[in-house]
């Protein structure tokens, strides 16, 4: 069986004064084990539970937010396309298909007309990201997710 895998992600979240930072984080806690009885084993990493909302959005060519909030602590997956995210310390990523962001920049303060995050389109297409929002808002701290 292959080496136990790490999967990179970027974490947007808020310090204790209320700046959205962005970190790149790792999630290497994974159990080689079956989904189920009789099938193959695969690494799996720790689940979460409780209640979530699952949704599809498309933002269009030449898109870009203003300055706001992730509504709920969110897992951000980029479909198609390219999006970027802006934290108010400055710091800007973008990402595509197949890598993973985390928001959970709520609780923010808003400084020189910025609050949370803005994000947009890159490029020359829409961009296509599947969202999962947590119910629970508890706040995860930077790099949260091992």
């Amino acid at each position: 069986m292959t080496d136990k895998p790490k999967i990179e992600y970027w974490h947007l979240w808020a310090d204790e004064k209320g700046v959205s930072h962005q970190a790149r984080c790792t999630i290497e806690d994974f159990e080689l084990k079956s989904i189920q009885a009789g099938t193959a084993p695969q690494w799996q990493g720790k689940k979460s539970t409780g209640p979530r909302t699952t949704l599809v959005t498309v933002l269009p060519v030449g898109w870009v937010g203003t300055w706001h909030e992730n509504p709920r602590p969110q897992w951000i997956i980029p479909l198609t396309g390219r999006w970027f995210v802006e934290a108010m310390d400055g710091s800007r990523t973008e990402m595509g298909p197949g890598e993973l962001a985390f928001g959970g920049d709520q609780n923010c303060v808003e400084r020189d007309g910025k609050r949370g995050h803005q994000s947009g389109t890159v490029g020359n297409e829409p961009a296509i990201l599947m969202i999962i929002q947590f119910e629970d808002d508890t706040v995860v701290s930077s790099c949260g997710f091992r």
